[in-house]
């Protein structure tokens, strides 16, 4: 039997596309120094990055409508453009105040747009019968950004400044604007008998419910190191060698998901998802221990390869799971969830987690968010055996009578 290919012309241009808008967005790993820099707390850095998250959460029902309606490609155009303008406007911003979180919010509604336009775009283009390998493919194209932009970040900041940061990251967004240019239009063709259900009707849908708890809980716990490793460094850890551990961490984390997927990316779909996804959240909880109590570099890669690993598993996984259940009429809504919990996650996250920080310290954040996950993937795991049973107890009982 002759396997359908997943890399195609289309795959490999929307890829392309969605990691130079990767690398523009993993850069702002950064953004906190800037922040604490201008004189902001940790509670104040929570709450501004949590601005963006509103708006990305906000805009997500337009954005998946208009993908099932009008299709991909006027999507992608537009998040594009918003995004590289709202990365040039951080060049003015010179102090703590409204203007700030003005930015934020126009930054968080051009990221949210092409979040949802790209993977759903890349759900299109891969065949079916490999849907989690071909989610887990195209999802390198968001963490070679995150292994290579701690790194790159960390140079450009000792070289030059927080300016020079901002112009690297709104060239790699116009880059990929560019090469958007060059998509072709992709989306399913609405069957005869089947309607479009809209976003809110996706929310509700009964086999998804769990998949929306068990993305929400990995986003809100993936806040505590994508938020606040920054300043969690600059307070704690400097490393001697003058190249920061948050290079190290994001290095290490993009680098273990990446070999994961291109070497052993067919698991899931072989395997089964939910064999993997559990031991991949453990994973993550286990990296976040490492970080409560590390001392130095070593500790830090140790962390970084753990909540990598979870990374490079679970994501694909949900994304699959999510395509899976949802109609293809309704994929662009579906995917648009799927991506908001992310945005959802850092909006609830962000304020919650640097309150502890200010309380507790980040030891007992680090944990706080170990336990969260490890409860959010026990729920899940009972609340999805039990719903999958009940709908296959009430077909049998149609199927009898």
């Amino acid at each position: 039997m002759i396997r359908e290919p997943v890399i195609t012309r289309d795959f490999s241009l929307a890829w392309l596309a969605s990691f130079f808008e990767g690398l523009s967005w993993s850069l702002f790993i950064h953004l906190p120094g800037f922040l604490a820099d201008l004189g902001a707390s940790e509670a104040e850095i929570g709450l501004i990055f949590g601005i963006a998250a509103v708006a990305a959460v906000g805009v997500r029902p337009f954005v998946g409508q208009a993908l099932d309606r009008f299709g991909r490609m006027p999507v992608i155009y537009v998040g594009n453009i918003v995004n590289v303008g709202s990365i040039l406007l951080y060049l003015t911003v010179t102090a703590i105040g409204p203007w700030v979180y003005a930015v934020r919010i126009i930054h968080g509604i051009g990221l949210a747009t092409l979040f949802s336009a790209f993977f759903t775009y890349g759900a299109d283009v891969v065949p079916e019968s490999r849907r989690t390998e071909g989610f887990a493919l195209f999802g390198v194209s968001g963490l070679l950004p995150i292994a290579a932009a701690g790194v790159i970040g960390d140079i450009v900041l000792n070289v030059a400044g927080f300016r020079e940061l901002f112009l690297t990251a709104a060239a790699m967004a116009a880059i990929s604007l560019v090469i958007s240019l060059r998509l072709r239009e992709r989306k399913p063709d609405q069957r005869e008998g089947r309607v479009r259900r809209g976003f809110f009707s996706v929310v509700r849908q009964q086999t998804l419910r769990p998949v929306w708890l068990m993305a929400g809980g990995m986003a809100f716990v993936v806040t505590a190191f994508f938020t606040f490793l920054r300043t969690y460094v600059d307070e704690t850890y400097v490393d001697e060698t003058g190249v920061g551990l948050v290079g190290i961490f994001f290095a290490a984390y993009g680098a273990a998901a990446i070999i994961l997927r291109i070497g052993l990316g067919w698991v899931p779909d072989r395997v089964g998802q939910k064999r993997v996804l559990y031991p991949s959240m453990g994973s993550i909880a286990a990296g976040l221990v490492v970080l409560s109590f590390a001392t130095g570099p070593g500790h830090i890669l140790v962390a970084g390869v753990l909540c990598g690993v979870g990374h490079g598993y679970g994501f694909p996984i949900m994304s699959g799971m999510v395509v899976s259940r949802a109609l293809d009429e309704d994929r662009g809504s579906a995917v648009s969830i799927f991506t908001a919990l992310f945005d959802l996650g850092t909006l609830v996250g962000g304020p919650v987690l640097g309150v502890i920080i200010s309380g507790f310290g980040y030891t007992t954040m680090f944990r706080f968010a170990a336990v969260t996950i490890v409860t959010a993937s026990f729920v899940f795991a009972t609340w999805d055996r039990r719903m999958l049973a009940g709908r296959a107890a009430a077909k049998a009982a149609a199927a009898g009578s």
